[in-house]
C-alpha cells in the first residue's frame, strides 16, 4: 500500500513571505520521508471544509511544480483539477509539462468540479452539473487522444480543436495517470471504469475516517460493476482514499491509523492521501515515515 500527502493550507507562520521556503520543505520533507505523492488542491480560493474563502490558497500547477521541483521520487499531482476551470487543450498541455519536467513523476487528477463560489467570483463559467459531466467526458476523450500523439481534428459537443498537438509527449507512458475524483455512482464511477486509471473516494476526517472502511467497500463494489458491464478489467484501476488526520492531541493515534489503513487495505485499497492541519510543523510527515509508511508499504498493493 502506498501513502500520499496532500497540502491545503498555506496560511503558515510568516507567509506569504516564507511560504515558498516553507511548501519546499514540506515537499522536501515528505520526500525524503518515503511518501508516495504529493498533492495540492485545484482551488483559487480556500474551501469552506478547511477555512474562509479569503485564507491564503496557491494556484494548483504553479504549486505542484514548485513540488516537483523540490522533490525526487514522489509523484506529484493536483488533487483535482474541476474541469471548468481551464480549456482542455491547455490543460492537457499543463499536465503534459509538470510530467515532462518532474522526469515523468506526474499524475492528471480532474472532476466534475463543485465550487462555485471561486467560479463566480473570478468569472470562470460554471456550467450545471450535467454540463460539467459531458465536458469531463470529452476532456478525458481529448487527454486519450492527445497523449497518444492523434492530430485529428476533435469534434465534442462543448470543445473543438483544430489541431489536437502536444509535442513534447509526456515522459510516463502510455501517459500520466488519470485519477478521476468523486464518487458519484451513476456517472463518475462509470468515468472511472471507461476513461481512469485510479478512482479517488472520500474517506472522511479523524474519526469518520477510521471507520469509513465499509462506504468506500460499496464505492469500490460500484465501481467493479461498471468495470464488468464495460468489459475493463477492475484490476487495472488504482484504489485510492482521501482522508484528513491530525495526529495526538485532538486527534487520533499511530495505532488507529494503521489500524484503518489495515482495514481499507483487506478491501482493495491501494493508496492513501492524507492531508494534515499541521504539516509545516513537518514533525506528523516524520512519524509517519518512521512508524507509518515502512509497516503499509510491506503489504504491497
Amino acid at each position: 500500500m502506498k501513502i500520499g500527502l496532500q497540502i491545503i493550507r498555506f496560511d503558515w507562520p510568516g507567509s506569504p513571505a516564507n511560504t515558498g521556503a516553507t511548501l519546499a520543505q514540506i515537499a522536501r520533507t515528505a520526500d525524503e520521508a518515503g511518501f508516495a505523492s504529493l498533492w495540492v488542491m485545484d482551488h483559487f480560493f480556500q474551501i469552506r471544509f478547511s477555512g474562509p474563502s479569503e485564507d491564503p490558497m496557491l494556484e494548483g500547477y504553479s504549486a505542484a511544480s514548485f513540488v516537483a521541483a523540490a522533490t525526487r521520487r514522489a509523484s506529484v499531482g493536483v488533487l483535482v483539477t474541476g474541469v471548468q476551470y481551464r480549456h482542455p487543450g491547455v490543460l492537457i498541455k499543463t499536465v503534459t509539462t509538470l510530467d515532462v519536467l518532474s522526469g515523468g513523476r506526474a499524475y492528471f487528477g480532474i472532476g466534475a468540479g463543485w465550487f462555485e463560489h471561486e467560479s463566480r467570483g473570478l468569472g470562470v463559467p460554471f456550467p450545471p452539473l450535467a454540463t460539467r459531466f459531458a465536458q469531463l467526458e470529452e476532456t478525458l476523450r481529448l487527454a486519450k487522444q492527445m497523449w497518444a500523439d492523434d492530430r485529428t481534428p476533435f469534434r465534442g459537443q462543448h470543445y473543438q480543436l483544430e489541431d489536437p498537438l502536444c509535442h513534447p509527449q509526456p515522459l510516463r507512458r502510455p501517459h500520466p495517470p488519470i485519477m478521476i475524483g468523486g464518487e458519484g455512482e451513476r456517472k463518475t464511477l462509470r468515468l472511472v471504469a471507461q476513461y481512469g486509471d485510479a478512482c479517488n473516494v472520500y474517506g472522511g476526517s479523524n474519526e469518520a475516517f477510521l471507520g469509513c472502511a465499509d462506504g468506500v467497500r460499496h464505492k469500490l463494489a460500484v465501481l467493479e460493476q461498471h468495470c464488468a458491464t464495460l468489459g475493463r478489467p477492475y484490476a487495472e484501476i488504482e484504489r485510492t482514499v482521501l482522508a484528513t488526520v491530525q495526529l495526538g492531541a485532538g486527534g487520533v493515534s499511530v495505532a488507529d491509523v494503521l489500524a484503518a489503513c489495515e482495514r481499507l487495505h483487506n478491501i482493495g485499497v491501494q493508496h492513501i492521501i492524507f492531508n494534515m492541519p499541521d504539516t509545516h510543523m513537518l514533525a506528523p510527515l516524520e512519524v509517519f515515515g518512521r512508524e507509518i509508511i515502512p509497516l503499509v508499504r510491506a503489504w504491497g498493493t
